[in-house]
């Protein structure tokens, strides 16, 4: 099986300090979707993994957060593509747990939900923590400047083997040759 796991925020849409709270606030970044089709159709499961500790918060309920992920897969879905799982934290920081990225909870339920062993599987994230989780389970860090991946980038101490491309449909086009 091919899988693919990307994190959602800076990412696939664009990221906000403020939290995306909303389906109206998603909106994507120029090219991700055809790239996660372009996934699509090479045979890869693409799999989300996502910190959204907005819901520990208070600041918006689960049913939002799947609002959310309804207008991204009917987006997605405009164009021939899918997210084939999704798989998030709702947890804020101070909650310690185990799936909140960079600690690898969150991608170890991916490998034990399809049985898979996630070692060299392309993982891509914009920030430090998802590319830590990443390489804690021996999946593929790939870093993408778009959202916070140019300072993420600039702060140096990236996971060894990251790789580094400037947004989805780049990291895409390489995965996929």
């Amino acid at each position: 099986m091919k899988l693919c796991i990307l994190d959602r925020d800076g990412v696939i849409n664009e990221d906000s300090d403020k939290f995306i709270k909303s389906p109206e606030e998603w909106v994507a970044i120029p090219g991700s979707l055809e790239a996660i089709a372009r996934l699509n159709h090479a045979g890869y499961m693409v799999i989300l993994a996502t910190n959204q500790s907005g819901v520990g918060r208070g600041l918006f309920e689960v049913s939002m957060l799947n609002a959310i992920h309804e207008r991204m897969n009917r987006a997605l879905a405009q164009i021939g593509g899918r997210i084939d799982a999704i798989f998030f934290c709702p947890h804020a920081l101070d909650a310690n747990c185990a799936c909140r990225k960079p600690r690898p909870g969150l991608l170890e339920e991916i490998a034990r939900r399809f049985s898979v062993d996630l070692k060299g599987v392309p993982s891509v994230g914009d920030s430090l923590r998802d590319l830590q989780a990443s390489a804690a389970v021996g999946a593929l860090p790939i870093l993408v400047l778009t959202g916070k991946g140019e300072a993420t980038r600039s702060a140096g101490e990236l996971p060894e083997g990251t790789l580094i491309y400037p947004d989805l449909a780049a990291a895409v086009r390489a995965i996929v040759k």
